[in-house]
C-alpha cells in the first residue's frame, strides 16, 4: 500500500511546486495508527510512505533542509510524520517502507550532478539510521519535462543502502530488488517477466470503504479453491510416482517450494497437468496459476482446456497468473493446463479454480 501525504494533500493539486507556503500544513487530525489499522484489517502487509515527494518537502525534521515539517505549524514544528508512520506500522506487525523522490523541485542543488547526489545520499543515510529496520526503500526516475538535466548515481545509492541495511528491498524503475511493473494501470502487462535489468536503471472514509470492499471481494473470490477436492493427473512427473514432484503438490498450501515437475523428456508432447472432478461438475470463471518462482520464472506460453475445449491462453505466468475467463462461467469435468513453451522445465507450485460473482463479461467469447 503506497501512501501519498504531503503538501499536495493540503493544496488539492496532484504535485507541489517546491515553493508552496508551508503554513498550510497543519494536520491536527493526523492519525497514523488509523492508516495502519485500516491497512492491517484489510490484509495489507506492506505500507510505503512518501517521505519526500517531487516537491522536495520532507515529512521528517531533517538536518539538511528547512523545507520540512519543522517549518510547518504542525506540533509547533516538532512533528515527524515518518516516525509516527513507522512506529504505528511496527506496532501492528505491518512492514514499513519509505519512498524518497530523486526529483526535487525545491532544492537549488538539483541539476548539479555531484552536489545533488551527495545531498541525496545524506537524505538516504538519515532515513536509514533514524527509523530502524525498513522493509523497502523506493526511488524512481520520474521528473517533469521541464526539469533540469541531471544524472542520478543509482549505483552509489544502492551500494550505500545495502551497506546500511543488508536485508532491505530496493525499489526503482529497474530494481535491483523490486522493479516498476511498467504502467500506472494497476495490473501487469499480458507478458511480464519478473526479471530485472540491472543496467537500467487520515485516510478518507471513501478510501476506507474502498479498501474494505477490495478485501471482501478478494475473500469472496479466492477463499475457496474449487480444485482442492479434485484429483490430479499429469503428462509425467520427475522421478516417477514416488519422486516427490507429483501433480498433487499444486493443491497443498506451500506455493513456493513444493511443485509439479514433468520429466526432462515428455515423449515429444507438451507437458500438461489436469484437474479432474470426483463428485459432480466444476463451475468457475477464474483460473489461477503459480510457478515455483524460487527456482526461476520459466513458462513462456500456456493454454487452458475444459473437457477438450480451449478456454484461455497466455504467455508468462510467474508468481501468480490470473485468467478471468472472457467467456464467463465454465462448467466441466476436466481442466487441463498445457505448457506449450518454456525456458527449461516448467515448475508449477499451485493451481486454483475460483468463482468470481462480480465478473460479468459483456462480450462472452472464447479464444
Amino acid at each position: 500500500m503506497f501512501l501519498h501525504f504531503g503538501v499536495n494533500t493540503f493544496t488539492g493539486f496532484e504535485r507541489g511546486t517546491g515553493h508552496d507556503d508551508l503554513a498550510i500544513i497543519d494536520p491536527v487530525g493526523l492519525n497514523a495508527n488509523q492508516w495502519v489499522s485500516v491497512a492491517a484489517d484489510t490484509g495489507i502487509s506492506l505500507m510505503i510512505l512518501t517521505a519526500k515527494n517531487h516537491d522536495g518537502f520532507y515529512l521528517w525534521p531533517s538536518k539538511y533542509t528547512d523545507h520540512s515539517v519543522k517549518s510547518s505549524h504542525w506540533k509547533g514544528g516538532k512533528g515527524d510524520v515518518a516516525r509516527e508512520f513507522v512506529d504505528a506500522a511496527m506496532a501492528r506487525g505491518v512492514d514499513p517502507g519509505l519512498y524518497l523522490s530523486p526529483w526535487d523541485r525545491h532544492e537549488p542543488r538539483y541539476g548539479h550532478n555531484l552536489e545533488y547526489n551527495e545531498y541525496y545520499l545524506a537524505q538516504l543515510q538519515e532515513l536509514l539510521t533514524k527509523y530502524g529496520s525498513l522493509r523497502e526503500i523506493g526511488f524512481d526516475g520520474f521528473k517533469g519535462s521541464s526539469a533540469l538535466n541531471i544524472t542520478y548515481y543509482f549505483t552509489e545509492w544502492f551500494s550505500m543502502v545495502k551497506e546500511m541495511q543488508s536485508s532491505i528491498n530496493i525499489f526503482s524503475d529497474a530494481g535491483p530488488d523490486v522493479r516498476w511493473v511498467g504502467n500506472e494501470d494497476g495490473f501487469a502487462g499480458t507478458t511480464c517477466w519478473a526479471a530485472i535489468n540491472r543496467t537500467s536503471l487520515s485516510i478518507g472514509n471513501a478510501s476506507i470503504v474502498g479498501l474494505k470492499e477490495l478485501r471482501n471481494a478478494l475473500d469472496t473470490i479466492f477463499s475457496v479453491n474449487i480444485a482442492e477436492k479434485c484429483s490430479m493427473r499429469a503428462s509425467s512427473q520427475r522421478g516417477g510416482k514416488d519422486g516427490g514432484f507429483g501433480p498433487e503438490n499444486v493443491l497443498d498450501s506451500d506455493h513456493l517450494w513444493t511443485y509439479w515437475a514433468p520429466r526432462d523428456e515428455d515423449d515429444g508432447e507438451d507437458p500438461w497437468i489436469e484437474i479432474r472432478v470426483t463428485d459432480g461438475g466444476l463451475r468457475f470463471n477464474v483460473v489461477r496459476i503459480h510457478e515455483a518462482v524460487g527456482l526461476g520464472q520459466r513458462i513462456k506460453r500456456h493454454e487452458i482446456y475444459v473437457d477438450g475445449k480451449k478456454i484461455a491462453q497466455g504467455t508468462t505466468a510467474g508468481y501468480k497468473r490470473l485468467h478471468r475467463l472472457k467467456g464467463g462461467v465454465v462448467y466441466g469435468s476436466v481442466v487441463r493446463v498445457k505448457i506449450t513453451e518454456s525456458k527449461g522445465l516448467p515448475l508449477i507450485s499451485s493451481i486454483g479454480l475460483h468463482f468470481d460473482p462480480f465478473w460479468q463479461p459483456k462480450d462472452r467469447k472464447w479464444p
